[in-house]
């Protein structure tokens, strides 16, 4: 016979572990499946609906373009980056800071704390006036240098009214480039391959070699690389091959300049929508469906890529060195 007080006691047990079961499972049997189009919680955004999507419409501009003139116009950060002291005090010169990463990277500075001096081509001063105001409206100092980076006297001279404007230089951030979608290798004339190689390999070499006596153990170089280094596409040969090299100088630099204290990382881009792509970085048909083949269906805004630029500068990354940064939208190797 079995022992009254046991079964009482197992039926107890057996009652008390069935109620709880329920009561784990009563809320999800009565709430309703989140759907992706569902709201979240408060600050919570859905990458995939956050932006414009292809189609876009056909457009074009001269080389090399200017950010105020596209449709729709890129997001840099203008009303929505937030800072938050990350890099007060810091002296800052970005290459291409008129538009794309680079005018990103700029108010993204400016909000953390910086002064930023930009550089960029004269015509594409309408850009620069508007991140000038955007930089003075933080209570930082904002320097224009307006030059053809393709010419060394240029870079050369740049980087010494920076650090003079600036009062120093602890960030350089060579983020200008030029890309031109040629169909086959026999449209890329000489001075085509020339102009491009000079922009997107020689002029970083150029500023670095001016900028290095003026970096201190904590300063750091960040470069604007690409996909394209890695996923080359058939009508970018040139670029491409520039990125790559970007990506390679990066490794190569930081293992000369890690003991020095300086570090150096990269920033790989998907297709991020930028005035390099409407003023012949882009066949027309590309353009219209321009970031259709990422995961999130649409191209990057410049301003999602801003804290990585900040991060890269920021002090609490000091252990990375030699990295390079990937923000494709789902794809690439970084």
């Amino acid at each position: 016979m079995k022992d009254p007080h046991l079964m009482d006691r197992r039926t107890v047990v057996t009652g008390l572990c069935a109620t709880l079961a329920l009561a784990a499972v009563a809320p999800i049997a009565g709430t309703k499946a989140a759907t992706p189009n569902a709201p979240g919680p408060e600050g919570l955004e859905d990458p995939v609906s956050k932006y414009p999507k292809p189609p876009f419409q056909e457009q074009s501009q001269p080389w090399p373009g200017l950010a105020g003139k596209m449709n729709p116009k890129p997001d840099h950060g203008e009303t929505s980056y937030k800072g938050s002291g990350r890099l007060t005090g810091r002296k800052a010169l970005i290459t291409g800071g008129d538009s794309g990463m680079g005018r990103a990277a700029a108010i993204a500075y400016a909000r953390e704390g910086a002064d930023v001096a930009i550089n960029y081509f004269p015509t594409e001063e309408p850009d620069a006036q508007e991140v000038i105001s955007l930089i003075k409206a933080e209570g930082r100092k904002a320097i224009a240098i307006p030059g053809d980076l393709r010419e060394e006297a240029f870079c050369q001279k740049l980087v010494s009214k920076a650090v003079e404007a600036l009062g120093g230089l602890d960030i350089v951030v060579n983020n200008a480039a030029r890309q031109q979608t040629k169909p086959t290798l026999a449209d890329i004339s000489s001075e085509d391959f020339d102009a491009t190689m000079k922009t997107n390999i020689y002029a970083p070499f150029w500023i670095l070699k001016a900028a290095l006596p003026h970096l201190k153990p904590g300063s750091v170089i960040i470069a604007t690389t690409s996909e394209q280094a890695y996923d080359p596409s058939p009508d970018l040969y040139d670029y491409a091959q520039t990125k790559a090299a970007t990506m390679n100088y990066v490794k190569s630099l930081a293992k000369q300049l890690g003991p020095k204290g300086i570090r150096v990382n990269g920033v790989a881009p998907g297709p991020i929508w930028t005035p390099l792509q409407v003023s012949g970085g882009a066949t027309p048909e590309k353009l219209k469906k321009f970031g259709s083949q990422t995961a999130m269906g649409r191209p990057g805004q410049p301003v999602e890529l801003a804290s990585i630029y900040v991060q890269l500068a920021a002090a609490d990354a000091s252990y990375a060195n030699g990295q390079i940064y990937g923000a494709s939208g789902g794809g690439g190797q970084p």
